[in-house]
């Protein structure tokens, strides 16, 4: 990690120690990525059925008061997630949402430093946690990690008024990758993604729409390297017809301070990175 992680979503619970290979890595359990499918036989992870990668929740008129601040969303043990209204929020005016995914082996409280963010801007996060230490894409589909989340954004639409112009699906690492994935099989439902360092994006073959798309990735990324996303993901994406916002930076596998005030700027609409 470097010096600026007090600003930055951490990668896990573990750091990538100086020197660490990526394959020692993918042996801690703490990362997995379709990047480089022939490790991810290092990582020990319990088969799941394959699920449909649709989300059906949609935001609509909600009928339950949300606690102002964070609340915990209380669908799941031990893995659950959290919910951050701000405290301007108003049941007549339809607020932005960023759903937050987390990177291997974190969670939902990996993007505390996003309270701050969420409370200036008036947006409400939701971060949810993986069913188990990374999601479940990075088994070779989509599993049960879908369904949690939509019973995520079920529970967030239940409580908030949420415009659906300003709706976005983010991420750090294999959440960046989930989003990517997941969002755009979901373009219906999703207005914006934003990758923060991802390792591959995986499509679902039908595209209902085409949400703009906000990636960033360090060019001394020591994890998941710059050049996937720089000559593969974000030029694919474009030939694809999406319209993608790229941002490198001086930096590892972290997010920093200054790209999350970019990527959000960009979300809504103030500006940020071309």
């Amino acid at each position: 990690m470097t010096d600026d992680r007090a600003a930055s979503v951490p990668i896990a619970s573990a750091e990538v120690r100086p020197g660490m290979s990526r394959r020692d890595f993918l042996k801690t359990g703490l990362l997995g990525t379709m990047a480089a499918p022939v490790l991810l036989g290092c990582t020990d992870f319990t088969s799941t059925p394959a699920a449909s990668p649709w989300l059906t929740s949609r935001p609509g008129s909600p009928t339950i008061t949300p606690a102002n601040g964070l609340s915990e969303l209380g669908l799941g043990s031990p893995r659950d997630g959290l919910l951050y209204v701000p405290e301007s929020y108003s049941p007549d005016v339809p607020a932005p949402l960023f759903v937050a995914l987390h990177g291997a082996g974190g969670s939902g409280d990996s993007w505390a430093s996003y309270h701050e963010r969420a409370e200036a801007r008036g947006m409400i996060l939701l971060a949810p946690d993986a069913r188990s230490s990374t999601w479940d894409l990075v088994r070779g589909h989509f599993g049960p990690d879908v369904e949690f989340l939509d019973r995520a954004l079920q529970h967030t639409f239940e409580r908030c008024l949420i415009d659906p112009a300003r709706l976005a699906l983010g991420g750090f690492s294999d959440g960046a990758s989930y989003a990517l994935s997941l969002g755009l099989c979901n373009g219906d439902l999703f207005s914006h993604l934003v990758a923060y360092s991802p390792g591959f994006q995986q499509g679902c073959g039908v595209n209902v729409e085409k949400p703009q798309i906000y990636v960033s990735h360090g060019t001394r990324d020591r994890v998941l390297p710059v050049t996937t996303t720089r000559d593969r993901i974000v030029p694919n994406l474009r030939s694809a017809g999406w319209d993608v916002t790229y941002e490198e930076f001086d930096g590892g596998h972290v997010v920093p301070a200054e790209i999350s005030e970019s990527a959000l700027d960009w979300f809504l609409g103030d500006g940020g990175a071309t």
